[in-house]
This record gives structure tokens, C-alpha cells and sequence, in this order.
């Protein structure tokens, strides 16, 4: 067993505050996106994708959408990135 286990993914959830949610469009519905799924890739960039629901109501698709680029919103996912990083470090064990 090697010291260093393989880890094949790191990735968050982060709320998009309401001043920095958006409106797209996806097979003709208008989604307002509220989350970003930010993931932490192998090289140490991150890639980050929007998701959220339908202007008009329901559930809807699981649908991604591109974020924006906008320095807002890359303030956002890197200080979320961050965030987590220190969350990750301080963890106290299972249990």
C-alpha cells in the first residue's frame, strides 16, 4: 500500500450570492444559476461549472452551464477554493 493514496477528485459546492447569480438558457428554459461545483484538477488549476433551476418553476434538468468570465465570479470560486483548502487541512479524522 502506498503512502500517499491515490485521489481521484476534490471538488465543492458553492451558494453564488444573489448579487452575482445570472440567467442562461438551456433547450429553449431559462435556468438562474445559484451553484457553482468547483473542481480541483490534477495540475492545480480549477474548473468550475454553474448549475440552478428553471425561471419558471420546478425541478428541471441537471443541467451545467459555463461560468462567466467575470472577475467577480473567479474572486468567488478562488476564494471558495481556498476556503475549502483550509477546511480540508484542519480536519479532525473520521468520527
Amino acid at each position: 500500500m502506498s503512502s500517499d493514496p491515490e485521489v481521484s477528485a476534490l471538488a465543492i459546492n458553492v451558494a453564488i450570492p444573489q448579487a452575482l447569480r445570472w440567467t442562461d438558457t438551456r433547450r429553449g428554459e431559462a435556468f438562474t444559476l445559484t451553484t457553482l461545483n468547483v473542481r480541483l484538477l490534477p495540475d492545480g488549476r480549477l474548473a468550475a461549472k454553474a448549475y440552478g433551476r428553471p425561471v419558471g418553476g420546478g425541478r428541471g434538468a441537471y443541467v451545467s452551464f459555463p461560468v462567466p468570465d467575470k472577475p467577480e465570479l473567479a474572486a468567488l470560486v478562488a476564494g471558495a477554493a481556498s476556503r475549502a483548502g483550509a477546511l480540508w487541512a484542519a480536519h479532525r479524522g473520521l468520527g
